[in-house]
């Protein structure tokens, strides 16, 4: 059996989380008639220390909806160049919301308060105008880094001082929560909007939650059926949100405890090379370059052996999630620390 870390959106509903979901009470969403639905909302706001939330089917269309609500056309939004925004997610706020995006050079995925202030614009009529800036907890694709809450909170002022929304693409936050022990409600202290996903760590098979004030909301749910998001009894889905956030909290801990447990069975392999802070949460990215083998060919070479990781530019990302318990990490170590040795010892082997 594969042990599979390409990323934590492939874990499955456990069966408890089937029968929520078989036993849920339902109703129409869109009449706010849903109770599971309306519950899981109210939980999650809660959870945030915010006003108001809004299910919504993926973090993408959080992160969209997020963005309509708070700019206009022309507009500019600033995030990091590792992000997803920028990254994965189709240019959707240029596209769609005539919106551009200005990517801050990152090593891990963090930039400064002194970029943030430095990328926004003084108003004048030839330049867009600067009118949100966002923050991703945990970072993704630069490997899970996480956000010092002074930083973060330096960010929110910065935007709130000159006149910009702050929001956080929070698909991973509950990751920083069980790394921290900081409360998601006082990360998201302050910001405009912040959402959470519910198909990643917390295993459900879809759907994510967006929070902001009952104002903000009320806009988000108008830019959700126009993007066609809407739904009937989507307490179904919502009931397995539910069901994670009573169950599956403490397994997040065990997930970032098992990703520092692959780095640290991966450490002195030959040609892995790991930044500092790697392996924070549930993501550890490594690089192969020292190996002279391109990451995909690395990543290919363990998949044939049963354990898939994600190639992304010339780095290895491997996630863990609920889905793969010690054993499999202790499988993917070897896999990986075999696959490292036979490149280094094989420079012949090498694919481009």
């Amino acid at each position: 059996m594969t042990v599979d870390l390409f990323s934590d959106t492939q874990t499955r509903p456990t069966p408890g989380m089937r029968e929520a979901m078989a036993r849920a009470e339902v109703g129409d969403e869109q009449s706010g008639s849903d109770p599971t639905t309306n519950a899981l909302c109210a939980r999650v706001a809660d959870l945030l220390g915010m006003e108001d939330a809004v299910f919504m089917p993926s973090g993408t269309m959080c992160n969209l909806a997020a963005i309509l609500v708070q700019t206009r056309a022309g507009d500019e939004i600033i995030v990091d160049d590792q992000s997803h925004i920028y990254n994965t997610e189709a240019a959707g706020a240029a596209a769609i919301g005539g919106v551009s995006v200005r990517p801050l050079p990152t090593r891990n995925g963090l930039y400064t308060p002194e970029q943030a202030e430095a990328a926004i614009r003084a108003p004048q009529r030839t330049a867009p105008r600067s009118a949100l800036i966002s923050v991703e907890q945990t970072t993704s694709f630069s490997g899970g880094s996480i956000w010092e809450l002074d930083t973060m909170r330096a960010i929110r002022d910065l935007a709130r001082d000159r006149g910009l929304k702050a929001h956080i693409d929070g698909a991973r936050l509950l990751n920083a929560v069980a790394a921290t022990g900081i409360p998601a409600r006082t990360y998201a202290e302050g910001f405009d909007s912040a959402w959470i996903d519910l198909s990643k760590g917390l295993g459900c098979p879809v759907g994510a939650v967006l929070c902001g004030t009952r104002d903000f909301v009320t806009e988000a749910w108008r830019w959700k059926y126009r993007l066609g998001g809407a739904m009937r009894q989507s307490g179904v889905l919502a009931a397995a949100g539910l069901y994670a956030l009573d169950h599956h909290l403490d397994q997040l801990a065990e997930d970032n405890a098992n990703a520092r447990r692959l780095r640290e069975g991966l450490e002195g392999a030959p040609g892995l090379a790991f930044e500092p802070e790697a392996g924070q949460s549930n993501i550890l990215s490594f690089s192969v370059a020292g190996l002279g083998v391109p990451a995909a060919a690395f990543a290919e070479a363990c998949r044939a052996q049963g354990v898939r990781v994600r190639a992304i530019g010339e780095q290895i990302r491997a996630t863990t999630h609920l889905d793969v318990d010690r054993a499999g990490i202790a499988r993917a170590v070897a896999v990986i620390r075999a696959q490292a040795d036979a490149f280094a010892r094989n420079p012949g082997s090498r694919r481009d």
